[in-house]
């Protein structure tokens, strides 16, 4: 067994079962739930279920000194979901966690807290004045316009070391100083809102970032079209793919996410605000909290128009680094608990990842077709990809081995034309597992990649596994439904504008 993987082994040992509780701290980490349904808690929470996280050099023109983070949320939203519209949750804590020194505990976090301001805008009916029961009551144009009978508006604070003993710093406008910011309101449709694309761009904020001496940061926070791809419904059907499409035919089943929207939160910031020293290789993931305790109010009182108060410290319920991890690794007895836990706890869910159990299923469902899975145990490859970093790629100098996404910052990003949909597999060392940017196909790289891929580059040095251990290494693996850089946009905040709600097409 390897330094490394014995090194994940150890970490296991003296966790604390259940609840910890870090006295003092604001904060807990419990056994609860984040992605794309993908956990029995968090498929009950949608507000708070974080769906993707990218973390990628900008390759838009004149930003390539730039670091984007987005972390997308509140998943499967239809465009014609009102009249009450996605928001997010005003009593959660959302975060985007930085890593620069690779013992897996953040360095940095980035902390949205949101607030939803009822106008009460009421129309003269008969001689009374009565409140409308929809959220806009015109055409809605510009900032924070008199016809939004609903104000979404959001803070946003640094956190410098551990986000549980280290005091928040507000994050502000550098062109107003102001400290809370606009969210746009969903696509509602073309008659509400008839230029989206141009009421969006209006909630592109400049930023001042406390410590760091480099201009340039931006931020957006707003619904933008769905930017995950996957033919979700077959392959969870025990992957009802005909054989000749899984093992090869890569256009030709159905992207069941196609006319979905998503909820972003998106950062730009300078390569040299996020590292540290000489390490160019920085660690990223995003979560969400929620208030340990919630009261329902029943009935309601006269004047009282929320249904439940909550308080108490911070719960962790959703955590997301790697795609596909909690989906398609964690077992489903652990995966509220992989969603409450911390990077640097990851020792405690090592078997998962060192004798993987879908490869295994692959070879059950797809036998007939000579699908063959590896048989290098422990999967060291697995454990490189996961856990630590490529070596010459994006492995750090030291680190504990721990999920989440790495990025080395030195690595010169490809324009959108230049990127290969498969990243690192696809000769194209810009793109994931080296970060992830919006067009990496991660299903496919992810399916080839658990069935050896990496393996039949014949590097043990790197990957501690030949082209013997994995038989079906070569195939092209995939769900058949494709994604590519050229779906999104090549500039801050790369992903889309979302699906309007009306009108419907036919």
């Amino acid at each position: 067994m390897s330094t490394e993987i014995a090194h994940a082994r150890r970490l296991l040992y003296g966790l604390v079962a259940g609840t910890l509780t870090v006295a003092g701290s604001g904060f807990t980490t419990a056994a609860n739930a984040s992605s794309h349904r993908e956990a029995p808690f968090i498929s009950q929470n949608p507000s708070v279920d974080a769906t993707d996280f990218y973390m990628f050099r900008s390759y838009e023109g004149g930003r390539r000194g730039f670091v984007t983070l987005i972390a997308n949320y509140i998943p499967l939203q239809d465009p014609s979901n009102g009249p009450n519209f996605a928001r997010f949750d005003q009593n959660a804590l959302y975060e985007i966690h930085v890593d620069n020194n690779g013992d897996g505990q953040e360095d940095l976090t980035f902390q949205f807290r949101f607030t939803n301001t009822i106008k009460n805008i009421a129309l003269t009916v008969g001689g009374k004045q009565v409140p409308i029961p929809l959220i806009n009551a015109g055409q809605i144009m510009g900032m924070n316009p008199s016809t939004l009978n609903v104000r979404e508006t959001y803070s946003v604070s640094l956190v410098r070391g551990s986000r549980r003993f280290s005091e928040p710093v507000a994050i502000t406008s550098a062109d107003t100083g102001a400290a809370i910011f606009d969210k746009p309101v969903d696509n509602i449709g073309n008659k509400s809102i008839p230029d989206y694309a141009g009421y969006a761009a209006q909630h592109v904020y400049n930023l001042s970032l406390p410590g760091c001496n480099v201009p340039g940061s931006r931020m957006f926070v707003g619904q933008r079209k769905e930017s995950f791809v996957i033919n979700i419904g077959e392959v969870f059907d025990l992957v009802n793919i005909p054989p000749g499409v899984v093992t090869g035919a890569e256009s030709a089943r159905r992207n069941d996410l196609e006319n979905k929207n998503i909820t972003t939160i998106a950062l730009e910031v300078p390569i040299a605000c996020l590292t540290a020293g000489t390490e160019p290789v920085i660690g990223g993931w995003t979560t969400a909290s929620v208030r340990q305790t919630r009261q329902i109010a029943a009935p309601l009182a006269p004047g009282v128009v929320v249904p439940n108060r909550e308080s108490g410290k911070f719960s962790q319920v959703s955590r997301l680094g790697m795609p596909l991890v909690n989906e398609v690794v964690i077992g489903l007895k652990d995966k509220d608990r992989f969603n409450a836990s911390e990077p640097a706890e990851d020792g405690q869910f090592i078997d998962y990842v060192t004798n993987p159990t879908l490869p295994a299923l692959l070879q059950v469902l797809f036998s007939a077709n000579g699908v063959v899975a590896p048989t290098n145990f422990p999967r060291t490859d697995l454990v490189t990809t996961f856990l630590t970093g490529i070596p010459g790629l994006n492995k750090p100098g030291n680190v504990t081995p721990s999920e989440m996404l790495r990025l080395n910052t030195t690595t010169e990003p490809a324009a959108v034309g230049a990127q290969n949909r498969l990243g690192v597999i696809g000769g194209d060392t810009a793109g994931f597992p080296n970060g992830r940017r919006p067009g990496d196909d991660v299903v496919d790289i992810a399916l080839r990649v658990v069935m050896g891929k990496l393996c039949t580059l014949n590097a043990p040095a790197a990957f501690g596994c030949i082209p013997a251990d994995a038989l079906s290494g070569n195939i092209n693996f995939t769900d058949g439904a494709i994604t590519s850089s050229d779906r999104f946009g090549g500039g801050f905040p790369y992903l889309t504008t979302p699906i309007p709600g009306s009108p419907q097409q036919p």
